[in-house]
């Protein structure tokens, strides 16, 4: 396989073609390696645009999500950025080549290492893995961005507490198969505004809190 003519079609064909047309993003896409991110018996789909299994039973979202996800949260230099579920840590160099500092929280020990090797290997020096649940943030007003990649059946709002005043929350709600990707901004010391970006099908944070079952 010819990796950089595979890593510029999913540029043009993938990322570009779902509107994602910041240079930024697309450089970030471009410098960092997909490939590097996947298990080896995957590394022939690396630039599918799909979800890609990785170990318990997680998966890294596909390049046209990941894509939305960046452009959405308009990252600057000088940004401190959150992420919850670092899965491979993909995402996680992405927003280093485009934040000033990254904290990312994985709640599965094994794939926070993997992530911790992948992320220096890409050398994202500015990207800090960390074991944690991240269902359980408790720091308001500390972040510029924050990415959520695992969907929230019910929305919770520590997250955009979390914010600081201008500062953008992109997070999934709902229940497959009916999930709606958000951008949530922070207007004020007690005011957000939510924007509905797309339609999509993520899998749930674990531990994200769940509507009770109905019985009868």
């Amino acid at each position: 396989m010819n990796l950089e003519a595979a890593r510029e079609q999913m540029i043009e064909q993938q990322v570009r073609a779902w509107d994602v047309f910041n240079a930024d993003v697309l450089s970030a896409m471009r410098e960092v390696r997909r490939e590097q991110f996947v298990t080896k018996e995957f590394r022939d789909v690396a630039f599918a645009d799909s979800s890609i299994p990785l170990p318990h039973a997680q998966t890294m979202l596909s390049p046209s999500v990941h894509g939305r996800i960046l452009q959405a949260l308009a990252v600057t230099p000088n940004d401190i950025a959150l992420e919850i579920g670092s899965g491979s840590g993909y995402l996680s160099a992405c927003l280093g080549r485009l934040a000033s500092r990254v904290r990312s929280i994985e709640i599965v020990p094994e794939l926070a290492e993997l992530a911790r090797r992948n992320v220096l290997d890409a050398a994202a020096n500015n990207v800090a893995i960390e074991v944690g649940d991240g269902t359980k943030l408790d720091e308001p007003g500390i972040y510029d961005v924050i990415a959520v990649t695992g969907s929230l059946p019910i929305y919770d709002e520590r997250f955009q507490r979390a914010l600081k005043p201008g500062g953008r929350l992109f997070v999934a709600v709902g229940q497959a198969p009916a999930m709606e990707a958000f951008l949530v901004t922070r207007m004020g010391e007690r005011e957000w505004q939510r924007q509905s970006l797309f339609e999509t099908v993520i899998d749930p944070l674990i531990h994200a809190t769940r509507p009770s079952a109905f019985v009868f």
